[in-house]
């Protein structure tokens, strides 16, 4: 028999180790840390999460997928961040729903509060394209909170259901800029931007304001707004029956999931097994099983609302501590700033 060799770590490879331990609190730390040597071959596995009395495991499937957290198509940053995306996350997975000829509808689970414009419109086309592709019903399943991006990207859904606590609604556009131009005054600090015409540095955050810099990008903020409303329109028409009423509800303004479900925005009330239910009954099933997508060098989830296996959306319980040159890019504590550009996204109150 042949002893495999013992791994050998470099110098640098183990003060880089003790360097994260030591800059993160113990408490702050997962309860378990591995480096896995050698990963799997980055193929993602179904893993049975829920099960019909009279379902087998071979017979007819729902996918879950999850959304959780900042919808972007950036990285999440942080010493544990995988280098994913959340819309690569959710493409990897509509793809192997769609090569598994067992699944025969998806849930998307929902649990955020939006995010970049561009990254919502990009997830929502995916799943219009994928019920086009396979004619596989989609059912939305919101959890804590799916709002502004989350509720943008809920609006593929053939049916969407709700919790009555559920966070959601807040229809609208945030473009959030910062100026420092009076605070480095006071310190005796100016700063001039040499730019090719008078907009190349719009909204810049280290010189007085200019007031035609956003009348312009209010224009956007319009433009992308009117989008999202009539998307709504187009998707919950009996929401927009009353012009009144439907105004109202795209003013930004959240709503919980008894008031989305009186109002037209969401279909019915109920949790990851109702949206099961429906999935089935969409789906033509009288009986399935529910699976969860997971890279085989994870650990299986075990319950449908199972956010505890590393995920290549780089969505994880691990803490992110990170700093970055740039303005306003601290990361600490899970806790992370908005980048530069226009989101669909609930700043919700504690929100730095």
């Amino acid at each position: 028999m042949i002893t495999p060799p013992r791994p050998r770590f470099s110098r640098p490879f183990l003060l880089a180790a003790a360097a994260i331990m030591a800059i993160i609190p113990a408490a702050c730390l997962p309860s378990r840390l591995v480096i896995d040597l050698a990963p799997g071959d980055g193929e993602l596995r179904p893993a049975v999460v829920l099960k019909d009395p009279t379902a087998s495991d071979n017979g007819p499937r729902i996918a879950i997928i999850d959304v959780l957290g900042l919808i972007s198509e950036s990285p999440s940053p942080g010493l544990f961040a995988s280098g994913s995306t959340a819309v690569d996350s959710l493409i990897t997975r509509l793809d192997a729903a769609e090569r598994d000829p067992k699944v025969r509808a998806i849930i998307l689970r929902v649990n955020s509060p939006g995010g970049t414009v561009g990254a919502s419109e990009v997830m929502y086309d995916e799943l219009l394209r994928f019920r086009d592709r396979t004619g596989k019903p989609i059912v939305a399943a919101m959890g804590e909170v799916a709002a502004s991006g989350g509720y943008y990207i809920s609006l593929a859904a053939d049916h969407i259901v709700a919790q009555p606590a559920t966070i959601t609604a807040s229809i609208g556009v945030i473009a959030q800029t910062f100026n420092f131009s009076q605070g480095m005054a006071r310190y005796g600090i100016s700063a001039r931007a040499i730019v090719s015409r008078p907009n190349k540095d719009m909204a810049n955050p280290f010189e007085p304001p200019v007031e035609e810099h956003f009348i312009l990008m209010q224009n956007m903020v319009n433009e992308h707004f009117a989008a999202f409303v009539g998307l709504v329109a187009e998707r919950r028409p009996g929401a927009a029956a009353n012009a009144a009423e439907f105004d109202r509800l795209t003013d930004g303004r959240v709503v919980t999931g008894s008031e989305a479900e009186r109002f037209g925005l969401v279909d019915s009330l109920g949790t990851v097994r109702d949206a099961f239910t429906q999935a089935k009954a969409l789906a033509g099933l009288s009986s399935a099983v529910l699976v969860k997508y997971h890279p085989e060098s994870a650990t299986a989830p075990r319950s449908p609302y199972s956010v505890l296996a590393p995920d290549p959306s780089g969505n994880s319980a691990s803490p992110n501590v990170s700093l970055s040159a740039g303005p306003l890019q601290v990361e600490a504590a899970g806790i992370q700033s908005l980048g530069p550009g226009f989101y669909y996204l609930w700043l919700a109150p504690g929100h730095p």
